[in-house]
């Protein structure tokens, strides 16, 4: 079962996908989007058809991990209600289970990644997005959650 990442921005949406194991997240693309959550969960959904099409329907989601944005001390951003929105339009876009996962710092993180191997910083800033919903979804994918969901029981 494969997992699509999403690190949302209010002018960019970077996507991510695992791989068929549902194991290891990669950063897969970023999108353009401006609007209202449900703009951006139909923008989301037209980018999974879309890859669906190009490759003969063998991209099948499982669940969709949201980057849940969070102030350092854990309080709610002011984007923070409009990231639940859009977990609740894209369940009824995709009908796929969504999950919110914390995202602190996790921006910061693929920027630091990605200047270790591209100096350019307009470079950097085309592949962030994309970058930092691996990352969100790499952490929720090494998660007890998620090895449930894939079935997989580890014992302690």
């Amino acid at each position: 079962m494969r997992f699509l990442g999403v690190d949302y921005g209010r002018r960019r949406v970077g996507l991510a996908l695992s791989d068929d194991t549902g194991t290891l997240a990669r950063p897969w693309r970023t999108l353009l989007v401006t609007g209202a959550p449900r703009t951006v969960a139909d923008a989301i959904g037209e980018a999974l058809d879309a890859a669906r099409a190009d490759v003969l329907d063998t991209i099948e989601i499982g669940a969709i991990v949201l980057g849940l944005p969070r102030r350092l001390n854990g309080e709610d951003t002011d984007q923070t209600a409009a990231v639940r929105q859009l977990a609740g339009d894209l369940r009824t876009r995709t009908g796929v289970p969504v999950h919110l996962q914390d995202e602190r710092l996790t921006s910061r993180e693929a920027e630091s990644r990605l200047a270790e191997r591209e100096r350019d910083w307009r470079a950097r800033k085309a592949r962030l997005d994309a970058a930092a919903a691996a990352i969100i979804l790499q952490d929720y994918l090494d998660s007890p959650a998620a090895a449930l969901e894939r079935g997989i029981t580890t014992s302690d």
